[in-house]
């Protein structure tokens, strides 16, 4: 394409700001995983939209969090990390509060790397006041790391498009890196499982998910007929948590396995039909052997 631009931008910020929500938005597909508890994504997830002569490639970073195991240290590497290597930095907030010590290592990240940064505050929708919009704006104004500060509604779709116009502004002249229908350049497999970690966020209570990590084993589309045979792992830390993934005559394994095949179906626009076997790995989230073994660079 002539004159085609692209753009490399990290959504950054603290769990739970929104950052998940906003990009599957922008792209008008569920590629992140979205749930109320904080530190739903654990890698960098990639989105990919191509709006005009635009290429955009969102990479949707775990929320930066002081870190209680091997594993949070990982994802809170792999958020400074991504900042180094895109164009543009997008950090959420939320409309009220000052910065916490994680979010303030975001900002000094963004300035020693000398990236250009808008912030977003994000859940406009919760606003009390108007002037509580104001006095957050302020309060990010004088950070002086942030080139423009803007106010979306990721619930009502409000702002959405003015933040991407916004983003587009910082595109430079340069070529398309993916192809023009596509919104990611993660592997199904990694989709997949992320969709069954997903379900078990939603569907399981205190720490059981967040000590839970998901392997797609089998993922093998029948010949001749539009349907997909899928095998999953769950691994978690406890085997007292193992019971209560599977739940009473197998219960809650079937209710987060039905959920998710659903979601599966729709994201490979294929029957599916999966298993799901439930396995132990104590304290796998400390681990540097493990997390290796599962994927979790050490940046």
């Amino acid at each position: 394409m002539e004159n085609s631009k692209s753009i490399f931008i990290a959504l950054v910020g603290k769990p739970n700001v929104g950052k998940s929500s906003l990009m599957n938005l922008i792209l008008g597909e569920k590629i992140a995983i979205v749930t109320q508890k904080p530190q739903t994504t654990r890698t960098s997830i990639t989105g990919i939209l191509t709006k005009g002569a635009t290429q955009f490639v969102f990479m949707d970073t775990p929320g930066i969090h002081t870190p209680r195991t091997k594993l949070g240290e990982r994802m809170v590497k792999t958020s400074h990390k991504t900042i180094a290597d895109v164009d543009l930095a997008v950090m959420i907030f939320e409309p009220y509060g000052e910065l916490n010590e994680a979010e303030m290592s975001l900002v000094d990240s963004i300035k020693k790397n000398r990236i250009p940064a808008i912030a977003v505050i994000n859940k406009k929708d919760t606003l009390k006041k108007a002037a509580d919009l104001d006095k957050q704006i302020k309060m990010l104004e004088e950070i002086g790391v942030f080139d423009k500060v803007v106010a979306t509604s990721a619930k009502d779709n409000e702002g959405v498009d003015e933040l991407l116009a916004l983003i587009d502004s910082y595109a430079m002249e340069g070529p398309h890196y993916f192809e023009e229908d596509a919104i990611t350049n993660m592997p199904e497999k990694v989709i997949v499982s992320e969709i069954v970690r997903e379900k078990l966020l939603l569907n399981l209570f205190e720490e059981i998910p967040h000590g839970t990590n998901v392997e797609v084993e089998k993922f093998k589309e029948r010949k001749g007929k539009n349907m997909v045979d899928i095998s999953v792992v769950i691994y978690c830390e406890r085997k007292s948590h193992k019971g209560m993934i599977i739940g009473k005559q197998g219960a809650m394994l079937k209710k987060i396995s039905s959920q998710a095949r659903m979601d599966i179906e729709q994201f490979l626009g294929a029957k599916v039909f999966m298993e799901c076997w439930v396995k132990v790995k104590e304290d796998w989230r400390d681990s540097n052997y493990i997390l290796n073994d599962f994927g979790f660079k050490d940046e």
